[in-house]
């Protein structure tokens, strides 16, 4: 079992409803041998410098996620992909103490699991930037303003990926073109939608 770090002890200290979950969460990820950081403000686990699973927590669960989790076997189909936009991570959810108590053994063999594919270096096949939808507002209007779109060409993949997400998430027309046109010049001074 390795040691908690005392920099996380905070976010099981919290007197909420999911305390006495994610403290049990904790204790398995620990006897699994895993390092413990902070991380975007939450308990991470790591191996060998390699992210594996984090315990973060939302209204009507806690949950662990697995950073590689498309690559889990998942024999019990537990896994939760958030959303369909997200390619590699998945979340093993819990609404209350009892469950994760339950489900220790097949927690572990998760955590387990995940460990051996980090080691193996397998990788998330993660989609193209061209395989995501471009909505039609935002593609007619690179199509005719040659400046916008070798500015949205020469953004990183993720960025690229970040609008068309957000734009695309819009349903009406309407909220779409103002979507594009509000971030017409971060697209143009080569910043990310959250730059």
């Amino acid at each position: 079992m390795t040691i908690p770090n005392p920099k996380v002890d905070f976010y099981f200290e919290k007197d909420n409803k999911w305390q006495l979950a994610l403290q049990r969460m904790r204790k398995i990820a620990l006897a699994c041998g895993l390092e413990e950081v902070l991380k975007w403000g939450c308990p991470c686990y790591i191996f060998d410098g390699k992210n594996i699973v984090l315990i973060h927590v939302f209204k009507e669960y806690c949950a662990y996620l697995f950073f590689k989790g498309a690559l889990l076997q998942d024999r019990k189909k537990i896994l939760v992909q958030q959303t369909k936009n997200v390619q590699s991570a998945r979340q093993l959810r819990f609404t209350d103490a009892d469950e994760v108590t339950q489900q220790e053994a097949l927690i572990k063999a998760y955590i387990y699991e995940a460990v051996e594919i980090e080691k193996s270096g397998l990788q998330v096949k993660m989609k193209k930037t061209k395989e995501f939808d471009m909505p039609e507002e935002f593609a007619a209007r690179l199509k005719k303003d040659a400046a916008l779109k070798k500015a949205f060409e020469g953004l990183t993949p993720g960025r690229q990926r970040g609008y068309l997400l957000h734009f695309s998430q819009a349903k009406q027309t309407a909220t779409r073109e103002a979507r594009i046109e509000k971030n017409i010049k971060n697209i143009m001074d080569g910043r990310g939608l959250n730059d």
